[in-house]
């Protein structure tokens, strides 16, 4: 089957969770034999392979805005033909929007003799949602429980929405015994984020502890999109000012995604300060899966994701409860190797074949 998903701001190694989460699921469809594209915009990459198909009649700016979007799809006529006409020439069984508007959910330019998915990455109940499911796409696919709650209290119908959970596209094995206890002792702590404020970065260096006897390495990520003008770049200069006068912090520049199950793998544990909900946690999965204890705020998916394989503490508690939870996980040596051998079994479900068949019971439930 020909499967097109949707995706305006889709670049190859993207450091942002849905862009993540379909390149996985496309690899995932690749190996059960199925036939995946990518439909983005403008401009092409030197890293963009024949799987992933340019509009020429959309080009954003790096970093776009939603605001950026909508703008230029003022007029949506020519996308929507150009999008009908791809999906024509690749002979697509199946089209998926990933969003209501990064993904054009809202637009839904399918022929009418291709089926049609709405992907819900993030919590939305807008004009545009609205307009996306008023559509009435085949399916409606979401993270997990925490979205099918969240959607459902801001008063949609997800009664018929499936869950498919994000997949780890790349594979490391977890350190051994006898290195995770020498993590434990004395290892980094290593944080990977999204360049967002949300994120909970600047409040975990600002509630830094006097000592905290070990290395803390940080990598920040900018991604092809922000909420507003210069956000990303606000929030790497407010990290690095504040990183500057703590000795044992380091603020290291973006690692493409194969070299972030690596790096997780070689430390204490990680830390997850999101003051928003994650609606899935793809770099809680990434640690979990080398058996890197995570410790974060209890909110959205990541206490389902986690489970006992880190710690969560209450949001209302703030980061210096993130930074002790962690000192007293680190110093219980018995709990911390519980944690560290429970993560690759929380995540041992999300290899991308596996994510790929529950994506395809769930687009093809009811459909001959």
């Amino acid at each position: 089957m020909n499967i097109a998903f949707v995706l305006l701001t889709h670049n190859p190694d993207e450091p942002a969770g849905i862009e993540r989460s379909i390149a996985s699921l496309a690899e995932g469809l690749r190996e059960v034999g199925h036939h995946p594209l990518i439909i983005a915009a403008g401009p092409a990459t030197p890293m963009d392979d024949s799987s992933l198909l340019r509009l020429s009649t959309l080009t954003l700016p790096r970093p776009a805005r939603e605001e950026d979007l909508l703008a230029l799809l003022a007029d949506p006529t020519p996308v929507e033909r150009e999008v009908r006409h791809l999906l024509a020439t690749h002979r697509v069984d199946l089209v998926c929007w990933a969003d209501a508007v990064w993904g054009i959910g809202y637009l839904n330019p399918a022929p009418a003799d291709v089926r049609t998915a709405l992907m819900v990455h993030v919590p939305r109940a807008d004009q545009a949602m609205h307009q996306s499911l008023a559509h009435h796409p085949g399916a409606v696919i979401t993270t997990g429980d925490f979205m099918i709650r969240e959607m459902a209290d801001a008063g949609l119908d997800t009664s018929s929405w499936h869950t498919v959970p994000n997949a780890l596209l790349h594979q490391t094995a977890p350190p051994g015994p006898a290195e995770r206890e020498q993590l434990r002792r004395s290892g980094p702590v290593r944080i990977v984020a999204r360049a967002e404020p949300h994120k909970g970065t600047a409040e975990l260096l600002a509630a830094f502890p006097d000592r905290l006897g070990r290395p803390v390495q940080i990598v920040l990520a900018a991604a092809g999109f922000e909420y507003w003008p210069g956000m990303q770049d606000q929030t790497i200069e407010q990290c690095g000012e504040l990183a500057a006068g703590l000795p044992e912090v380091e603020l290291r520049p973006a690692l493409p995604w194969q070299q972030v199950q690596p790096f997780l793998a070689g430390a204490a544990a990680t830390l997850v300060a999101s003051t928003s909900p994650e609606t899935f946690g793809n770099v809680a999965a990434e640690a979990l899966s080398v058996g890197t204890p995570v410790v974060g705020y209890r909110l959205g998916h990541l206490p389902d994701l986690v489970g006992t394989a880190g710690r969560m503490v209450d949001l209302a508690d703030g980061p210096k409860s993130i930074w002790r939870t962690l000192a007293e996980l680190l110093d219980d040596r018995e709990t911390y190797h519980a944690a560290a051998q429970r993560g690759p079994i929380e995540v041992a479900a999300f290899a991308p074949r596996a994510v790929a068949e529950t994506f395809l019971n769930a687009v093809l439930q009811g459909q001959s």
